[in-house]
């Protein structure tokens, strides 16, 4: 069993920079892949982008690429999301997921989720 929770979102102007964290429980946080998705609001859950175990593959959707980063403290059961360069069109609830059976872009692959946390960019 893993519990998540994020932190870090909030209200920041396009053009600004918001760093997401997700904190895992439990000892097993280096055994699963960690991604995070969004969901704005009356549409699906988008796949934002995902790393792999020990952080050897990291796979970003088109929309974010050069613009946000994933990284992942395996000590610290910590996956982070780095973000700039923000968008209206990044306003969503952010979400971090964990998954042991495989890296994947769909969110059903993925066995436990946080609780979300706010981004909203005004213009």
């Amino acid at each position: 069993q893993v519990q998540l929770v994020e932190s870090g979102g909030g209200l920041v102007q396009a053009g600004g920079s918001l760093r997401l964290s997700c904190a895992a429980s439990g000892r097993t946080f280096s055994s699963y892949t960690m991604g995070w998705f969004r969901q704005a609001p009356g549409k699906e859950r988008q796949f934002i982008t995902y790393i792999t175990r020990s952080g050897g593959m990291i796979v970003y959707v088109d929309s974010v690429k050069g613009r946000f980063t994933i990284s992942r403290d395996n000590a610290k059961n910590t996956v982070y999301l780095q973000m700039n360069s923000l968008k209206p069109e990044d306003t969503a609830v952010y979400y971090c997921a964990a998954s042991k059976i495989t890296y994947s872009k769909d969110p059903r692959s993925y066995e436990y989720w946080g609780q979300g946390t706010q981004v909203t960019v005004s213009s």
